[in-house]
């Protein structure tokens, strides 16, 4: 059974919608990120910032969607500024930050100077980087998932002694048998709970995992 799995990702704390503004050779630049657990959500963003911001010239964004690795999604747009200069920098301060689940966006109003390449990539990167700064973010952390199989003469009592050493018991199915489904950030010690109420008897069975 795996040991403990340290939380390594982070989102924005509901509600938090951190902006900046800065100003670069009398550009301007509002970051603003914004929780987003899908695709739509991320557009929304963008949406509103362009109707927020009609004047603007650049509506330049990033996203990352999906807590694990093999089913995320990574978005961004130069919205007409060179190609590279402006999404793509965003998107990787966000992934240099471990943040998933949120969206990025950086309205630019043009302040009649041109900042070269370079420029705008530190311009647009830097703007997500203090709208970061600003964010009150929050870990993710990854809670596996297992079943047990047990009597049902059993099952009240066990369920009750496994909340009582603060297991989360989120489900428990009354079938031929009793399967009571339990998720921990801690397998190991589960496992040792398990096993300690159960004389032994008790078998864990992996289901998955969740994020919270």
């Amino acid at each position: 059974m795996p040991s403990r799995l340290i939380a390594m990702l982070y989102s924005l704390a509901s509600g938090d919608r951190p902006r900046v503004e800065t100003e670069i050779k009398r550009s301007r630049f509002i970051a603003e990120l914004r929780r987003a657990d899908d695709v739509d959500a991320a557009m929304r963003l963008v949406s509103d910032a362009r109707a927020e911001h009609s004047s603007a010239r650049h509506h330049c964004f990033a996203c990352i969607i999906g807590d694990d690795g093999e089913y995320r999604v990574e978005r961004s747009s130069d919205d007409g500024e060179p190609g590279g200069t402006a999404g793509i920098p965003m998107l990787q301060v966000l992934k240099a930050r471990d943040l998933v689940n949120v969206a990025a966006v950086v309205s630019r109003y043009f302040g009649g100077v041109k900042l070269g390449a370079g420029g705008l990539v530190r311009a647009y990167s830097g703007a997500v980087a203090a709208a970061v700064d600003a964010a009150n973010l929050v870990p993710r952390t990854r809670y596996e998932t297992f079943l047990l199989v047990i009597e049902h003469a059993q099952a009240g009592r066990l369920e009750a002694e496994l909340r009582g050493r603060g297991i989360d018991v989120s489900h428990v199915d009354y079938a031929e048998q009793a399967t009571l489904t339990l998720t921990s950030d801690e397998p190991e010690q589960l496992a040792s709970i398990v096993a300690e109420l159960t004389g032994g008897r008790g078998e864990l069975a992996p289901a998955g995992h969740i994020w919270k």
